[in-house]
């Protein structure tokens, strides 16, 4: 009774189940294949969606220099940067010489972000809660969109 049980050499014979067998691997690892080439790129969406830059800044936007259009103009350039602009009007005060940013809510670097786009103005911190915005823009005499705007009808 020493003698060894063993059992007998799998035979393929290219049966009917071993070839659904290899008709579904294949199969799976085409659509794998498949799925690996549709994930491809570089993730980043092929036109920028409106405020999709991190979180949302909202501003209002007051004309301060007496020249008429220009709230709408910046007002314009913020929402095409994807800024959120809840108001648009002028300034009580008009004659300011220069843009001021002051930032209500949050850090400078909400401020920077709006001078940024604007490509003029004097950040200022000047913190209040009981506005409900993060940034307010008075628009000055030095505020010039230049090549920036592009204007459609």
């Amino acid at each position: 009774m020493d003698a060894e049980v063993g059992l007998a050499p799998a035979r393929v014979d290219s049966g009917l189940l071993e070839r659904v067998g290899e008709k579904v691997m294949r199969t799976l690892i085409l659509g794998v294949a498949a799925l690996v080439a549709g994930c491809g790129g570089d993730g980043a969406p092929a036109h920028p969606i409106p405020g999709d830059r991190g979180t949302a800044i909202t501003v209002e936007v007051l004309n301060a220099n007496g020249r008429a259009g220009d709230a709408r103009v910046g007002t314009r350039l913020l929402r095409d940067a994807g800024i959120d602009v809840v108001y648009f009007g002028n300034a009580s005060e008009h004659g300011l010489d220069s843009t001021r940013i002051i930032v209500r809510r949050g850090a400078a670097r909400v401020g920077e972000r709006v001078r940024e786009v604007l490509g003029q103005g004097r950040v200022l911190v000047e913190l209040d809660s009981s506005r409900l915005l993060d940034v307010s823009v008075l628009l000055g005499a030095d505020f010039s969109p230049g090549a920036r705007f592009n204007f459609h009808p």
